[in-house]
């Protein structure tokens, strides 16, 4: 965009632009990055995010790290992922080698700070994860830990709130959601991430989203977490192997760590038109579009984003989705809906979670 673009578009005068601009490209956030196409006149120069400052991203896994660098623009680099360790102060301390081999690669200097992605309910004002999905990863002090060890700024929060923000941030979804979008991640769990009024919402004990525990089929019992028929235990990766399983006649052995692939590898039997493989995703995927309607009654979003193993296969769900929304003609919460792929899948977590370092750029004062 050109000075004059952004003039018009936020109703602020062209001297006003121009002082702003100059400071953001004084403090390199702002790059001039050739002339515009000119239909008569002088032509506007066009300005764009500066690609000097970098920040690295964190995504911890249960079994897997990932690490990358990220431009303001969102844009990862240097993509390498470490076995999780066992313990936290060895997730730190393996973090902590990786962040000191970017930092030099890239200079110090360079390296805006580090944005860090956990799963679980994670405090981003106190920077603890509260409660992870392993034993061991309870009340841990995770930001103070690695801004001891790396000794730079760490931004810490919630996966799938991350992942949220960026598909809002960083792709078309945000600019079609003014008022709510949602952001439906499905693996071995469900969580949803809730953008209102261009607002992300966290709740007051930063634990919103947990629509996993919606009951859509009760089927007994006494447990009031992970219950059956909780919409997380029936459409997670681990539902659909065991579904897959059944329905071939065999007993699910399926482990947390490969349940991604063997959900990959249905997905592409259906693609190739495999009857039982499209059965099982048929069946989830119903279970799926009843949860997101369910979401809709509720919340009235211009916009759901699926993040899920299954867009593998998103042309055989996508129908399947939708065949449990009520007519939209006849129902407003319903009739501008837009239920979409994420743009950035598998990468979605770790882009927001590199990104959250620039939360204080983009931030007001």
């Amino acid at each position: 965009m050109s000075r004059a673009d952004i003039a018009r578009r936020s109703g602020l005068s062209e001297g006003t632009v121009s002082r702003i601009v100059a400071k953001l490209i004084e403090q390199k956030l702002v790059s001039e990055e050739g002339a515009e196409n000119s239909t008569g006149g002088r032509p506007a120069t066009r300005l764009q995010l500066s690609e000097w400052p970098r920040a690295i991203g964190v995504e911890v896994q249960n079994w897997e790290t990932r690490l990358a660098v990220s431009t303001l623009e969102g844009t990862l680099t240097d993509r390498t992922s470490i076995r999780t360790p066992a313990t936290p102060q060895q997730t730190v301390e393996r973090i902590a080698e990786q962040v000191g081999r970017l930092s030099s690669l890239y200079g110090t200097k360079r390296i805006h700070g580090l944005g860090v992605c956990a799963r679980g309910i994670v405090n981003s004002h106190s920077g603890v994860v509260e409660m992870g999905n392993s034993p061991g990863w309870v009340n841990v002090p995770l930001r103070q830990m690695l801004e001891d060890a790396v000794r730079m700024p760490v931004y810490l929060d919630n996966d799938v709130r991350a992942a949220t923000m960026a598909e809002y941030s960083y792709t078309p979804a945000g600019d079609h959601a003014p008022h709510c979008l949602l952001y439906v991640r499905v693996d071995e769990g469900v969580g949803v991430g809730l953008i209102l009024n261009g607002e992300l919402y966290a709740g007051p004990s930063m634990s919103a989203g947990e629509f996993g525990q919606m009951v859509i089929a009760e089927a007994g019992g006494e447990l009031r977490h992970d219950r059956p028929g909780s919409w997380e235990q029936l459409v997670s990766n681990s539902a659909v192997c065991q579904r897959y399983d059944a329905a071939r006649g065999r007993t699910s052995v399926t482990t947390t760590s490969d349940t991604a692939a063997k959900v990959r590898k249905i997905c592409q039997l259906a693609v190739h038109g495999d009857d039982v493989a499209a059965g099982v995703l048929q069946d989830i995927a119903r279970y799926m579009g009843i949860g997101i309607a369910n979401l809709a009654w509720g919340l009235n979003p211009e916009v759901v984003v699926v993040s899920s193993t299954l867009n593998a296969a998103w042309p055989l769900l996508a129908d399947a989705i939708r065949s449990q929304f009520p007519n939209p003609g006849e129902w407003p919460s319903f009739r501008n809906l837009h239920v979409q792929r994420s743009a950035l899948e598998d990468q979605g977590v770790l882009v927001g979670a590199a990104t959250l370092a620039f939360s204080s750029v983009f931030r007001p004062e």
